[in-house]
């Protein structure tokens, strides 16, 4: 499975595009759509769109293989892309050790839509843009009609 466009439109919203580096919410430096710049990159000045796009699209590969590593239950589309926005916010490390997977894994696909709900902490607090986050990735979850199919 690849994310499909709603996936992507969902990435980019989320993250907004900064053509100059910033520090996220965690205090990591960042650029273009939610980039995390990498000991061994520079951006010493603005980046144009098309290279976030570039590095967006290596990043979200990175999160697609670490979904269809992780996950070993079949997936619609939506609940494919709610995953990969996550690994993609969070990193493949958190999804591996959390209960979502878990519950997952274990076929029980509603209990792992209300766990991405869980994920909307910044510093202890409740963060605003990762609740509407998890907010707009439960609603790709359930966006197609296989998807209850798949969780009945």
């Amino acid at each position: 499975m690849q994310l499909s466009d709603a996936g992507l439109d969902l990435v980019k919203r989320s993250e907004g595009f900064r053509s100059h580096t910033y520090l996220d919410v965690n205090g990591f430096p960042t650029i273009g759509y939610g980039h995390r710049i990498l000991p061994s990159e520079s951006f010493p000045g603005p980046i144009a769109e098309t290279q976030a796009n570039d590095l967006l699209a290596s990043d979200l590969r990175v999160a697609e293989q670490d979904v269809v590593r992780l996950v070993k239950v079949p997936l619609t589309q939506g609940q494919f892309d709610a995953l990969v926005d996550f690994c993609f916010n969070l990193g493949g490390g958190r999804l591996a050790c959390s209960t979502l997977l878990k519950v997952l894994n274990g076929g029980r696909y509603q209990d792992a839509v209300e766990q991405l709900l869980r994920w909307d902490l910044a510093g202890g607090q409740v963060n605003a843009g990762l609740k509407a986050r998890r907010q707009a990735e439960c609603a790709l979850w359930n966006a197609s009609p296989a998807a209850q199919t798949v969780a009945a």
